[in-house]
C-alpha cells in the first residue's frame, strides 16, 4: 500500500477538519479507493493505486486553498467542492446596522455572514454552535434591522424557562424579578444596538417582547421577527407550539448549544429532534456554527474545545 503525506497550513487546522473530525468523515467519502487519516495538522493517505492517490492529494491540496480564500468549512462547500460548483467568495465582514452611537453592528465570521445571507431567504432558520460564537447576538442584530426597516412590525424574543443548574422558584421577588435575570442577555444584545430609552419605549408599547417561552402558548405571531434563544432547553412538544404560533409575514431564528443542555433528560431536547425532522423542508435554513465562530475571549475557544475532548473521552 503507498502513503503519502499533507500538511495542513491553516492557521486553524480544526476549520478543515470540523468539531470532532466532522468534515474529514464527510470528505472521506469522496474518496472510495483511498484512506485518509489525520494526527495533528498532518493528513495521511494510504491507496494500492498510485493515480488516485496523487488525485486525491491533488483535490485536497485545491481545497485547503479554497479554505484559505473562504475563510471557513461548511458541509454545503464541500458538497459544492465536489461537485465542482461555482462557489462564490465570502465577505471577511458585513455590516448588518449602525447603533445611535454610530457603531456599527457586524457579522464576523464565515457562519455569522452565512446566517446573514440564508436570513433574506428563509423564514425560518435553525442555527446550533457553541457559547460566544454570536448565534443570538446575530440573530437579535437582523431583528432590529427589520424592525428598522419596516419590514415587520414587532420583535418577540423568547427562552424556554430551564436553569443552567439553579432553580427559579428560590430567586426572591415575583415572576417578573425571578424571569428579569434569565432573559437579562437578551436585553443586553438590544441595548448594544439601540438607545435604553428607545428600549424601553418599544417594550411599553409592545414593539419589542422579551418572554419565557410558556408565554407564547396559544398565540399567533403575524409581522414579527421572532427568536427562540437556548432552545436545547425546549422540549420537543414546546418547540413545536413554539414553531406553529408563525403567522404572516413572520420570520422565525431558533439558536442553542446542543452541548449545554439543562433539561433532565438530554434525550427531550426538542432542537435535536427538530434539526433531524426539517432539515429537507423549503424555505428553512440550518447552520451549524462551531469554535472558530467565537469572538468572546481567546480563552473562550479553548475552554470549548477542552471540554469537547473530556466529553468524547467519556463516551
Amino acid at each position: 500500500m503507498i502513503e503519502k503525506q499533507i500538511l495542513i497550513t491553516l492557521d486553524k487546522p480544526v476549520t478543515f477538519f470540523g468539531p470532532r473530525h466532522k468534515f474529514l468523515k464527510i470528505i472521506q467519502k469522496h474518496f472510495i479507493n483511498v484512506e485518509i487519516h489525520s494526527r495533528g495538522n498532518v493528513i495521511t493517505l494510504r491507496s494500492n493505486d498510485e493515480e488516485a492517490l496523487n488525485e486525491a492529494i491533488n483535490r485536497l491540496n485545491q481545497l485547503i486553498s479554497l479554505i484559505n480564500k473562504q475563510h471557513s468549512m461548511s458541509e454545503e462547500l464541500i458538497d459544492m467542492f465536489f461537485e465542482n460548483k461555482e462557489i462564490p467568495s465570502v465577505a471577511k465582514e458585513i455590516i448588518i446596522i449602525h447603533n445611535d452611537k454610530g457603531k456599527a453592528i457586524k457579522a464576523y465570521t464565515p457562519n455569522q455572514i452565512r446566517l446573514v445571507e440564508l436570513a433574506k431567504s428563509n423564514d425560518l432558520i435553525l442555527v446550533t454552535g457553541p457559547a460566544g460564537s454570536g448565534k443570538t447576538y446575530t440573530a437579535i442584530a437582523l431583528a432590529v434591522k427589520a424592525l428598522k426597516n419596516h419590514e415587520v412590525r414587532r420583535i418577540v424574543l423568547s427562552r424556554p424557562a430551564v436553569e443552567a443548574g439553579e432553580n427559579l422558584g428560590y430567586l426572591p421577588g415575583n415572576l417578573k424579578d425571578k424571569l428579569d435575570p434569565y432573559l437579562q442577555p437578551l436585553y443586553d444584545a438590544l441595548l448594544d444596538m439601540m438607545p435604553k430609552k428607545k428600549l424601553e419605549e418599544y417594550m411599553e408599547e409592545g414593539t419589542i417582547e422579551i418572554a419565557p417561552l410558556a408565554y407564547m402558548r396559544g398565540r399567533t405571531l403575524d409581522h414579527a421577527f421572532v427568536i427562540l434563544d437556548e432552545a436545547q432547553n425546549a422540549t420537543t412538544l414546546q418547540l413545536k407550539m413554539f414553531l406553529t404560533r408563525m403567522g404572516k409575514n413572520a420570520k422565525f431564528i431558533i439558536t442553542g448549544d446542543i452541548t449545554q443542555i439543562d433539561l433532565t433528560n438530554k434525550n427531550m431536547s426538542g432542537l435535536i429532534v427538530a434539526l433531524d425532522i426539517l432539515k429537507n423542508i423549503e424555505n428553512i435554513g440550518i447552520i451549524e456554527f462551531n469554535e472558530t465562530d467565537i469572538v468572546r475571549h481567546k480563552l473562550v475557544k479553548d475552554i470549548v474545545r477542552a471540554y469537547e475532548k473530556w466529553q468524547n473521552e467519556k463516551k
